[in-house]
């Protein structure tokens, strides 16, 4: 919520057979080997609800409740070794932060839209999303993300954009998102919205798909 992203890791024991899920926060660096960076990834080796799924397989973030806080979901193999288990688990993050939530869909039909009704599609891969604003102290702050920018063996991305604001509760000066263009077409799909309320969720719909300015 602070507009940093933190990460999920699976680690494995190496002297043991246990494999776990870790918590990764984005912190400010405190050491040399990340001065260029300025920040660097704290783990938390000890956090209730994490530590206690054995034999954990894929971790990811997910908003389960639809709040702007991400919780989070774990795959673990099960007493069998051919089962496996979903674990949840909610985020009790309590404090005075706000967020953007953005989801990008294709405006693509599968067939020749009937009816002249406007398609909603699915979420796409590719799509960039940045924003900027001012925070509590005056000082301009901007922030961007890709849209499911990887789709390697179970990578459990999102199917949105959470953007943390931080304790900024000012409106969005500026949302910007931005879509993948046909090889070989050089004009620019991307659109702008001002004004932009905090703790707000936007489903961007590109239609008609083959005419950028709209």
């Amino acid at each position: 919520m602070d507009g940093y992203p933190d990460a999920l890791a699976i680690l494995k024991n190496t002297s043991g057979s246990n494999q776990q899920a870790f918590l990764l926060e984005n912190v400010p660096c405190n050491n040399a080997s990340c001065e260029g960076a300025h920040r660097m990834l704290k783990v938390y080796w000890e956090l209730a609800g994490l530590s206690q799924i054995r034999d954990a397989v894929v971790a990811a973030f997910f908003d389960i409740y639809e709040d702007g806080i991400l919780d989070i979901v774990v795959l673990s193999k099960g007493y069998m070794n051919n089962d496996f288990a979903i674990h949840a688990l909610k985020n009790n993050f309590e404090a005075d932060a706000y967020f953007v939530k953005v989801i990008v869909l294709s405006g693509l039909c599968s067939n020749d839209c009937p009816r002249k009704i406007t398609p909603f599609g699915v979420n796409q891969p590719g799509p960039y999303i940045m924003y900027t604003t001012v925070d509590a102290n005056g000082y301009l702050k901007n922030g961007s993300a890709g849209q499911l920018s990887q789709s390697a063996h179970l990578a459990l991305q999102l199917p949105y954009n959470v953007l943390g604001l931080g304790r900024s509760a000012n409106f969005l000066d500026h949302l910007y998102v931005g879509i993948p263009r046909p090889s070989g077409e050089k004009s620019p799909r991307k659109q702008e919205w001002t004004a932009i309320i905090p703790n707000s969720q936007l489903i961007v719909i590109p239609y008609p798909h083959d005419v950028p300015r709209r």
